[in-house]
This record gives C-alpha cells, sequence and structure tokens, in this order.
C-alpha cells in the first residue's frame, strides 16, 4: 500500500511539474536601433506605450526617440545624470540635471520637457543633494531636500525609493515599507502595469515583489536593475564584475511568482540597462550600442 501511494505522489509530482517545464521563451527580433544616427546611448527609458524611448548622450545630455516618426530630439543638452529621467503619466518628461557649484558642491535641479511644445519648465530649484524623478500614473514628480513637487494635485500611483524604504503612493495616501533588511538601501522601485504590485532591488539581496500593503510576494534572484515587462514577467539585468570592472552582463526574464526564468542574451553580451513598454525590450550595452529586443512567451 505504501509502495503504491509513493508512486501515485511521483506522479502526481510529475504531472504538475510539466507546464512549468515545457515554458520557453523566444526570442523573435532583435535589431539596432540608432545605429550610424547616434553615437553612444545609455539608460534607456520606454515610455508605457513603447512608442518613445529617453536615452542620455555619453556627454550627459538627455533626448528622445520617437519610433513611429523615426525622430530622435533633444530635451535637454545639460548633464542628466544616469537613470534620472521618466517618463510621466501625463506624457510629459520629467529629469533632473547636475552641475557643481563655485563652492564645489554638486547641485540638481528638477525639469518637466513638454513634447508638444518643447518647452522645459523648472520644477524644484537647485539643491544640494539627492534629487529624484518619480513617475506616476496620472503625471510626474519630485522629490528633493525641503521642496517636494508633483505635476498636479493627483498624480496617481508611484513608487520610488529612499535609503532602505520603498515608498507608494496609492489614490493620495503614501504608504513606507521596509520588507527586508537592505543595509546598502533600496533601488529601482516600480509598479506593475496592472498598479497592484511594486518591484525593486534590495542591495545584498536582489529583486523584491511586495503587494500595494507591503507584503512580499516573491524573491527573484540577485539581479539588478528590474523592469516590468508585464504583469506576470520583468526583465533585469544579471552582471558580473571583478571589483574594478564589468566582466559579464546579461538580460533575464523573470516569473513575477519567483517560480521560473531564462535567459534572453549570454553574459559575453555585456548587454544591460533594460527598460520596457508595449512589448518592448530595449538595453544597451557596455560600449553604448541601443538594441531593441521582442519576445514570445510559450507557456
Amino acid at each position: 500500500m505504501n509502495k503504491k501511494l509513493t508512486i501515485v505522489t511521483v506522479l502526481l509530482a510529475v504531472v504538475m511539474s510539466l507546464p512549468a517545464m515545457a515554458q520557453e521563451v523566444e526570442v523573435t527580433s532583435r535589431q539596432r536601433l540608432l545605429e550610424g544616427v547616434e553615437g553612444p546611448a545609455f539608460y534607456p527609458v520606454l515610455n508605457t506605450t513603447g512608442d518613445r524611448l529617453l536615452f542620455t548622450t555619453q556627454d550627459g545630455a538627455l533626448k528622445y526617440y520617437d519610433f513611429a516618426d523615426d525622430v530622435t530630439t533633444v530635451v535637454t543638452r545639460d548633464y542628466v545624470a544616469g537613470h534620472d529621467a521618466c517618463w510621466g503619466g501625463d506624457g510629459k518628461v520629467y529629469f533632473v540635471t547636475q552641475q557643481t557649484g563655485e563652492d564645489r558642491l554638486v547641485y540638481r535641479t528638477g525639469h518637466s520637457y513638454d513634447l508638444a511644445t518643447r518647452e522645459t519648465a523648472t520644477v524644484t530649484e537647485a539643491k544640494h543633494g539627492a534629487v529624484r524623478a518619480v513617475p506616476a500614473t496620472r503625471g510626474g514628480a519630485m522629490k528633493a531636500p525641503g521642496r517636494d513637487y508633483a505635476s498636479s494635485a493627483d498624480i496617481g500611483n508611484a513608487a520610488w525609493t529612499e535609503g532602505s524604504r520603498v515608498h507608494v503612493t496609492v489614490n493620495g495616501e503614501e504608504r513606507v515599507f521596509s520588507p527586508v533588511d537592505s543595509w546598502a538601501g533600496y533601488l529601482w522601485a516600480s509598479l506593475s502595469p496592472d498598479g497592484k504590485r511594486v518591484a525593486f532591488f534590495a542591495a545584498g539581496k536582489g529583486i523584491v515583489v511586495i503587494d500595494l500593503r507591503g507584503q512580499m510576494l516573491a524573491m527573484l534572484g540577485n539581479y539588478e536593475m528590474p523592469c516590468w515587462y508585464n504583469n506576470d514577467y520583468l526583465v533585469a539585468q544579471n552582471a558580473k564584475d571583478d571589483g574594478h570592472q564589468f566582466t559579464s552582463s546579461q538580460l533575464l526574464l523573470l516569473k513575477a511568482d519567483g517560480t521560473w526564468q531564462a535567459e534572453l542574451t549570454k553574459p559575453a553580451s555585456m548587454s544591460m540597462q533594460p527598460t520596457c513598454g508595449g512589448g518592448r525590450i530595449v538595453y544597451t550595452t557596455i560600449d553604448g550600442l541601443l538594441y531593441e529586443m521582442k519576445i514570445n512567451i510559450h507557456e
């Protein structure tokens, strides 16, 4: 009797594991972007519909590329630190410029850029200290020392990190969570497309997924720069270094519940800084070569 139960248990386990074993991802296309048009490009950021792409140049200028018009436009030629630019839910670009003052301190200034008028507005004055642009579902915000900025009274939902805390705004209510210990802090928080979960990176722990009440749902591995591909999957960077420079870097597709992952690029490709939107994945290489990738997930 015990032997029969054991056989049945093993068979059930095999059957239940078949869907996960059968799951795979197919890269259906991969192509260079802006080849021969732009020089090295870094920190790409797609908007939610995936038809426009922000990126910074080698000298720190900020530009955006319109896939439909095949046109690149300069947002600012002032220095924009990496990952200090985002798309707001209102279609505007929110970004932070950086300059060194006469006192040799670094000062950061928050701006918004209107694509329709091509006009830039300064939304926070120059401050010494951290200033970060935060995308929201109905607009954008700036978190700055002494004075925050919001594009309207109701910017919708948003997520960002400060130290070892992740902040989530839901219907105007701000919630603050520290679901995992991380002495070096959190980075790269983002809302899932349906607005029901938040993914972020905790230094020393990896990618964490929580719900809007701070309940931990999954830990996806010690990878960086997570971005939501859709409500069920994220793309992340898996980079290795020798303490001085990168030795390898690849992109991974991660299931949001932590049950599955797959390679999208090989470690030797030195691919990094992924961004997702509208079914597109865009990334750059260590040399600043921009690529667009499309995938098909078979479940």
